[in-house]
């Protein structure tokens, strides 16, 4: 048996040319997606030494998602998805220009920052709803769990990447290195909308041609997630998750500039223990999805509770320690855990929901999962400039320990998917 044979039976999603040659494009520009991700809150808090500032970018780069998601899931199922994408992507490309070259010219302030994280949030909430969409298109559905699988396994690796290729940005070329990493992100977009010009969809589902008003579609995406338990429980565990578990994450360069500090620390040390933070969940979420994308579980209902409770307790776990180590070793278990259970959530909807009502109800979910964000992270930034990370790490773990749980104990048929 060939080499390719062997890879098309281990990763079926690989099999299709078309999903190929865009999943290469899009790891490339998911490098300097991450690496502008690392760079722009050590910026914001490089220049206001506030953390209620990570917040407040925070709140304008989610607010997007609260206001377009679901009137996006309606609106993608009447557009050619990979048009929609292709679009989408270059508006994002000149999003991280204009932030590299506000930055590369001394120009940029914390207003400039919120605005353009607020652009890119607009262009994002429309294209993860067509871009995830889309895949199905590409593979068709017996190759779908694969297949987003395989995207979280480059999502992850990137969330590697990125952030160890920004510390020599930012150690050697110290006063302007962020920008040069924003024009790195810029260039990296044209890899993906390239390859989305020599992409086909041969499993393409006719856009939308309902006579009804876009509220009656809203409404019967609405309406199916009401009379399934399963998935209206996981998008309101997506919720939870969105409102007090990863707008957390955002104070990494809290972490590693104050509750990691240590003496004769300058600003090259704070920048790489920055990147070590960022390295180091990419680390633990590019284990994740490698484990995904290779081996086929059968229980993922089990699955989702394990990636859950891993990143529920090393979330509680952090206030705890304050040496690097421990730290490290912690956020590899959060970046671990919050992979295995957001990509297993991700597959149950996508393989419960009909073909005619995903995009709807993925953008729910989206929404669910992001569109509380901006809450989120206004509440997480007041918690942590009130009293410090590490408290409000314990205060948000306590509360999805306590939500999540519940949810769990009284849905135990989400244990046997």
């Amino acid at each position: 048996m060939s080499i390719s044979s062997l890879i098309a039976r281990r990763y079926p999603a690989l099999a299709s040319r078309d999903f190929t040659i865009f999943w290469v494009g899009q790891f490339i520009s998911l490098i300097g997606t991450w690496m502008q991700n690392t760079t722009q809150p050590y910026l914001a808090y490089r220049i206001s030494g506030q953390p209620i500032v990570l917040g407040i970018i925070g709140f304008a780069g989610a607010l997007p998602t609260l206001l377009l998601a679901l009137p996006g899931g309606v609106l993608v199922e009447r557009l050619d998805k990979r048009k929609t994408v292709i679009a989408m992507q270059i508006v994002m490309m000149l999003q991280a220009f204009m932030l590299a070259f506000l930055t590369l010219t001394g120009a940029i302030q914390i207003w400039q920052i919120a605005v353009l994280s607020f652009l890119l949030g607009c262009a994002s909430a429309i294209e993860i709803t067509a871009r995830q969409a889309m895949l199905i298109e590409l593979v068709g559905k017996e190759a779908l769990p694969n297949a987003i699988a395989l995207q979280s396994t480059i999502f992850n690796a990137a969330r590697v990447i990125g952030p160890s290729l920004v510390a020599p940005f930012l150690i050697f070329i110290q006063g302007n290195g962020e920008g040069w990493a924003f024009l790195a992100n810029g260039i990296s977009y044209l890899f993906i909308i390239v390859s989305l010009f020599f992409v086909a969809t041969p499993f393409k589902t006719e856009p939308l041609k309902s006579g009804r008003n876009l509220w009656a579609e809203f409404g019967e995406g609405q309406a199916y997630i009401r009379q399934t338990r399963v998935v209206a429980m996981i998008i309101l565990m997506a919720a939870v998750l969105g409102f007090v578990g990863f707008p957390l994450l955002q104070q990494f360069p809290v972490i590693a500039r104050d509750v990691l500090a240590q003496v004769g620390d300058n600003e090259a040390t704070q920048a790489a223990r920055n990147s070590a933070l960022y390295t180091a969940q990419g680390v633990g979420a590019l284990t994740a999805a490698f484990i995904l994308a290779s081996f086929s579980i059968s229980r993922k209902g089990l699955l989702m509770l394990a990636g859950q409770a891993v990143f529920i307790v090393s979330l509680m776990m952090l206030s705890f320690v304050n040496s690097v180590l421990m730290t490290l070793v912690l956020i590899v278990l959060i970046g671990w855990g919050s992979v295995t259970a957001l990509a297993t959530m991700n597959t149950l909807i996508q393989l419960q929901v009909p073909d005619h009502l995903r995009g709807r109800v993925f953008s729910t979910y989206l929404w669910a999962l992001q569109g509380v964000a901006p809450f989120g992270s206004l509440f997480v930034g007041w918690l942590a400039q009130t009293w410090n990370v590490p408290w409000a790490a314990l205060v948000c773990g306590i509360i999805l320990l306590l939500v999540i749980g519940v949810i769990h104990i009284s849905n135990p048929q989400m244990r046997t998917l």
